[in-house]
């Protein structure tokens, strides 16, 4: 069994042809040796994967028991190439293949067919995978909203996607079923946004009719040198908004210094914006809700007239 440990998937076909029998792989199942990741598919151990790294080899898996050429495409490429998947469903394995093949679907496999060209596949950790702005713009078509904008926001923002080449190739796909919802959801794209939580709050502020007028905002103080920045800014109002999301703080940390050292300048930078006649409203990632978010900005900015 400890040859198993430095293995991440297991294949039934492989260890069958290793000796192993089917009531062997069962047994091993039973005491928690094994888990399934799918019907004939393995890892070591009984501990539950986290939900990335599980659908990360449930993709592996899936692509290695195919009996045709696939490109993995939509939200398994995107999961691939490191995009963040809002609520996107990790329940099957998606791929595409060129015309005239037939559409499937199963439990755990999608088959999309459309056209590709050559430049829009790349080898990715031993996997055909679409390019990251064909993976965008096919989740784009056939996600939410916010889960595509999301995906652009992060890819934007890493420089996996060029804003130029995305345009181009939405503009290739007019016409196309979703082409609209994607066209929709790049309109809505900013680079700027810093997060999943940045991305989820500016959407609804929108939305709301309460849009900031600015994002990653640089407050001056006095001879113009910069005190801080902000994820959101609502000028005419002189009030600024903060995402807290669990991470924030961690990015906040500098080597050797403690989060409580973190907390405490963080309410040192944000004294000091208020100095400046700036008011400032945070929230986390419970209260991104209509029903909260909503009606507190709209009382801040009540406090802050234009």
């Amino acid at each position: 069994m400890d040859l198993w440990q430095d293995r991440e998937l297991l294949l039934r076909r492989d260890l069958v042809a290793d000796g192993w029998s089917d009531d062997e792989l069962a047994r091993c199942y039973r005491t928690g040796e094994l888990s399934r990741i799918r019907r004939g598919a393995y890892v070591p151990g009984s501990a539950p994967l986290e939900p990335a790294t599980r659908y990360r080899r449930l993709i592996t898996s899936t692509v290695a028991g195919l009996r045709r050429d696939a490109v993995v495409s939509h939200q398994s490429a995107a999961l691939l190439h490191g995009f963040p998947l809002w609520r996107a469903p990790l329940d099957r394995v998606h791929v595409t293949r060129r015309p005239p093949a037939s559409t499937d679907r199963s439990s755990v496999l999608h088959v999309h067919v459309a056209a590709y060209r050559d430049e829009e596949v790349h080898l990715l950790d031993g996997l055909l995978v679409t390019d990251p702005v064909r993976t965008a713009l096919d989740l784009a078509r056939t996600q939410s909203f916010e889960t595509a904008v999301v995906a652009l926001d992060a890819g934007l923002r890493t420089t996996l996607l060029q804003a130029a080449l995305v345009q181009q190739r939405l503009d290739e796909i007019g016409g196309l079923r979703g082409s609209r919802a994607a066209a929709r959801a790049v309109a809505a794209s900013d680079r700027r946004s810093g997060s999943v939580g940045e991305t989820r709050s500016r959407l609804l502020l929108q939305r709301l009719g309460l849009a900031p007028t600015g994002l990653q905002y640089s407050v001056l103080g006095a001879g113009g040198t910069p005190i801080g920045w902000t994820d959101f800014v609502w000028e005419g109002h002189r009030r600024l908004g903060e995402f807290d999301g669990k991470v924030k703080y961690g990015r906040l940390l500098r080597p050797g210094q403690q989060p409580g050292d973190a907390v405490f300048d963080e309410k040192r930078r944000e004294d000091a914006m208020r100095d400046e006649g700036f008011g400032m409203t945070r929230w986390t990632w419970s209260e991104i809700d209509a029903r909260i978010l909503g009606p507190r900005i709209r009382r801040a900015m009540d406090r802050c007239p234009r």
